[in-house]
């Protein structure tokens, strides 16, 4: 029996339910890219992470992973160590893992991507704050802001 699939499944439900008020719009099976398409991001997101964890860790994957999820995750009302807090969650999940795979290399390949999450989620909230900033200064500047204050 092949342990990785059911890992991987085992991760994305976990990524799914970690916020209950949110878990019933982010179905675990394959969702549809047009009828959920937060669920179908996270769940094509954490397979390429998945599977960049047991490959070559090509950095521009690993990095177009985790930024599909943290854009979803820094706009939602959760701290920020629940929005990076879904790498930690394969840890329990590993040992289950076959013999044949290096668990002590995986499991810093986990801290890896936890450091890259945690980086990522700084650059989308920064992102966020700027927008926010641009957009109250074109606001103040724009005419009926102007005639408002006359």
């Amino acid at each position: 029996m092949d342990s990785q699939p059911e890992i991987l499944e085992q991760w994305i439900k976990r990524v799914a339910g970690s916020h209950p008020e949110r878990a019933n719009a982010l179905p675990t099976s394959n969702p549809d890219p047009f009828r959920n398409p937060v669920g179908f991001a996270l769940r094509n997101s954490l397979s390429q992470l998945w599977q960049q964890l047991l490959g070559e860790m090509d950095p521009v994957a690993v990095d177009r992973a985790l930024d599909t999820i943290l854009r979803i995750r820094a706009v939602q009302d959760i701290s920020p160590s629940e929005a990076v807090g879904f790498v930690d969650e394969l840890l329990p999940l590993i040992s289950r893992l076959p013999a044949q795979l290096d668990g002590m290399l995986l499991e810093s390949r986990i801290k890896q991507l936890a450091l890259a999450a945690s980086n990522k989620y700084t650059q989308c909230r920064e992102q966020i704050i700027a927008v926010r900033i641009h957009e109250t200064e074109r606001l103040r500047r724009s005419p009926l802001a102007r005639k408002a204050h006359s």
